[in-house]
């Protein structure tokens, strides 16, 4: 394999949040925009591989041909898509914003305004990293995201093993310019033996440091 090409592989790749809907128009989901996934996805691209991208609601848009994208909506809508793609991939990239709870009984009406207080019973959504990660097969290499505000390091490297994961990206929402809707990123990338910081920079630019840095582990 020639310097930094994946000529050849497959990478399933998750993006974006999802929305765990609490009645017909109204749900719950965060700040996503999905431009670090869609970026990967580019990146990927551009250096020969073949990616599957599961989508969640984004107004991002994936312009090179060999990016194929399974738009979801729901966590569970996400989960269902990537293990049913998971197999045939050589790399794993979770960077999708998944919700970690949904309300347990959406209501199938909109909900009428009454009263000073409503009540939303949530259940936790799939993990689909861990979930994932139980099912990888050797040689499949795993990359998870983790945005954190406290105890960064300490809550990424625990990601790291609970989710079987080779690799995990954090970024702290204490760093400016990183986090959801910015166009820039700061990001530590985390493993078993290595941690590797990067300044502040473009998320095109992150997607080539995080994409770099996995040939280097694979092929390097």
């Amino acid at each position: 394999m020639t310097k930094k090409s994946f000529k050849g592989i497959t990478v399933l790749l998750t993006a974006g949040p999802t929305y765990e809907p609490i009645d017909p128009v109204r749900f719950i989901g965060n700040h996503s925009t999905g431009k670090m996934g869609y970026a990967l996805a580019e990146c990927f691209a551009q250096q020969g591989a073949r990616v599957q991208l599961v989508s969640g609601p984004t107004n991002q848009i994936a312009q090179h041909p060999h990016i194929t994208v399974t738009p979801v909506t729901t966590a569970d809508q996400m989960y269902a898509a990537a293990k049913v793609l998971a197999p045939q991939a050589a790399i794993l990239v979770f960077a999708a914003a998944v919700a970690d709870y949904k309300p347990k009984t959406p209501s199938d009406k909109k909900i009428k305004k009454s009263g000073n207080e409503l009540t939303i019973e949530l259940v936790k959504n799939v993990d689909i990293a861990a979930e994932l990660g139980k099912q990888k097969r050797p040689g499949q290499f795993s990359v998870g995201f983790a945005l954190e505000t406290d105890n960064e390091s300490a809550h990424a490297r625990e990601k790291l093993h609970k989710k079987n994961l080779d690799m995990i990206v954090l970024n702290s929402l204490n760093d400016p310019g990183a986090g959801f809707r910015h166009d820039t990123n700061k990001i530590t990338v985390i493993e078993e033996d290595a941690i590797t910081a990067f300044a502040l920079k473009p998320k095109s630019e992150v997607a080539q440091d995080i994409i770099s840095l996995i040939w280097e582990r694979l092929y390097g």
